[in-house]
């Protein structure tokens, strides 16, 4: 496994391969942005993005949210996959702000968490990019990413990885490395097809040694 040292050498690279990158969920506020993310569950941002802007249109506010018809929600997202559990998931979860946040996205995990379909991971990323709070959300990417290098264990869960990454790199730097990881396991070590011919990384990663040598 990489140490700290190797590991924030691993991640400097990509700040150089990836110095703009950011959330790709389009929002104007902590509200549409946590929205946006309970959407995005095994879902791609585009596909988010096309049908969040009519959303929002029609409820601007966890208020019209709250009140609006179940049917009337699924319709408006009905191209997100999952759309029938996330309708009921968001129209709860806008109930919830109302009911226990007066109608106020919370700031801490534990109280995002106990929102309608908010896990630790839709937590961090709200943490994070709505609020500047210092989170690491481990998706599927920054978990391939983490395990092609080695940085943390093959066979670490979610929660391991997310520790692993929480000691090795500086808390200041959580959130950007959040987004330059998701960058670079997106667009240039993809699940299928890695540019492990072009990688500044391929000097410290076994995996992409091992894929080199197999396509001679």
């Amino acid at each position: 496994m990489l140490n700290k040292e190797k590991t924030m050498l691993a991640i400097e690279e990509m700040y150089q391969l990836f110095p703009d990158a950011h959330g790709e969920l389009i929002h104007k506020s902590p509200f549409e942005l946590l929205i946006a993310v309970i959407l995005s569950a095994q879902a791609t941002d585009v596909s988010v993005n096309k049908a969040t802007p009519a959303l929002f249109a029609a409820y601007p506010t966890p208020e019209r949210l709250a009140n609006a018809p179940v049917e009337d929600i699924m319709v408006k997202i009905k191209t997100i996959g999952l759309y029938r559990n996330k309708a009921k998931n968001i129209k709860a979860c806008a109930q919830q702000l109302l009911t226990n946040f007066n109608g106020e996205v919370p700031q801490t995990r534990e109280e995002l968490m106990s929102l309608s379909g908010v896990g630790r991971k839709t937590a961090n990323v709200v943490l994070g990019d709505a609020f500047g709070i210092p989170a690491i959300a481990v998706d599927t990417h920054v978990e391939r990413v983490s395990k092609r290098l080695r940085i943390c264990k093959l066979n670490a869960n979610v929660l391991e990885v997310e520790d692993t990454l929480m000691r090795k790199i500086p808390k200041e730097l959580w959130v950007k490395t959040h987004h330059t990881m998701i960058f670079f396991g997106r667009y240039h070590c993809l699940a299928r097809a890695p540019k492990c011919d072009i990688c500044p990384l391929l000097s410290m990663c076994q995996e992409g040694k091992d894929r080199m040598k197999l396509a001679k």
